[in-house]
């Protein structure tokens, strides 16, 4: 699959698997074998250009953290510079994984970032202390199921829907909330009233 010597299985282990799109190759692996990966990405394949680390909140299947990693000056056919992404996924219940600050020393400032914004803990780092958000602030804010407060007091821009004019006049739509909005009725200011 791309410019990877070997199938992802043998590369990476099994339930290794690979593909390319955008010329962009992305190998997913299995979270107990997030750092292996890490390391035959760096040592196998001389990905030792670690350039990020993030997370993705995929509601029902969980956290899919992803570490870009890059070759340069890669010998053999194909391009000299060789991007990898390498990605697994951590349940939301128990979203862990190993730090990958022993492979790329890098990933510390990453991990913290994907820590606070997240939720996911990063075992075995040397500091997960905040970073971007306020002392004191609560939760986490890139979480799909964060509830967005701002968006509760103030009303979403495009609250009247086509034909809710108030007159009675035209088809009225099912009222929709839009996302990181919760019911006003649960939540907010005006809970229980409505």
């Amino acid at each position: 699959m791309g410019w990877l010597p070997r199938s992802a299985a043998e590369l990476f282990g099994a339930g290794a698997t690979a593909e390319q799109a955008y010329d962009l190759l992305t190998v997913d692996v299995p979270a107990d074998s997030w750092i292996a990966s890490l390391e035959t990405a760096r040592d196998t394949l001389g990905c030792t250009y670690f350039d990020w680390l993030s997370a993705v909140d995929e509601p029902g299947i969980g956290f899919r953290v992803a570490a870009y990693v890059v070759a340069l000056g890669a010998p053999g056919p194909g391009p000299a510079v060789r991007g990898l992404l390498v990605r697994t996924t951590v349940p939301h219940d128990a979203p862990t994984l190993p730090t990958a600050t022993g492979v790329y020393a890098g990933a510390a400032w990453h991990e913290r970032e994907t820590h606070e914004m997240f939720g996911i803990g990063f075992t075995g780092h040397p500091g997960l202390a905040p970073l971007l958000l306020p002392d004191g602030f609560e939760g986490h804010p890139l979480r799909k199921d964060f509830v967005l407060a701002a968006r509760v007091v103030k009303a979403w821009p495009g609250a009247k829907e086509p034909g809710e004019s108030g007159t009675g006049h035209g088809t009225k739509r099912r009222q929709m909330l839009p996302p990181g909005v919760p019911d006003p009725n649960e939540w907010g200011p005006l809970k229980g009233q409505l």
